[in-house]
């Protein structure tokens, strides 16, 4: 006869957590992989989204890659940043005992805002870090109405 066990919901609720949790490092690239997937598969660059009075900032962590191997270009309101980490492989006299880093190509897009103007978007590069300055469109800018007092 089996044994009679107590219920328990918080147990219940630490599985569930457990699983969601695998299935969005799954989603997001942030899965357990094997060093084969770290030299062959697509990875996806973190990114910081914000926004100022006059502009959207967008930041791009993009280490260890020449600037040259990254294009930025926006077509029919869509933002595509792509490029790629190439592998160095180890020479006669050296040997990988471990590879962490991911590597390969990556592309990242996203959907412009209307009030964003797309012939005043501005990249640079600093420390391993894409920035993207996205001019907002003058008459989306916030502005201040005087008020007129009548007596």
């Amino acid at each position: 006869m089996p044994a009679i066990v107590r219920w328990d919901p918080f147990k219940e609720l630490g599985t569930i957590q457990e699983r969601m949790n695998r299935i969005f490092d799954e989603v997001w690239g942030r899965r357990p992989r094997g060093e084969e997937d770290y030299l062959s598969s697509a990875w996806i660059p973190a990114v910081d989204v914000r926004e100022s009075r006059d502009a959207l900032e967008i930041q791009v962590e993009v280490p260890g890659i020449d600037p040259k191997d990254v294009q930025v270009a926006v077509e029919n309101g869509i933002l595509v940043i792509k490029g790629s980490r190439n592998f160095e492989k180890a020479t006669e006299a050296e040997t990988y005992h471990r590879v962490e880093r991911a590597y390969g190509s990556f592309e990242r897009s996203f959907t412009l805002p209307t009030n964003v103007d797309p012939e005043k978007i501005k990249a640079t590069y600093k420390h391993g870090v894409l920035n993207l300055s996205l001019a907002k469109r003058e008459e989306a800018k916030p502005r201040s109405i005087a008020i007129n007092i009548e007596e």
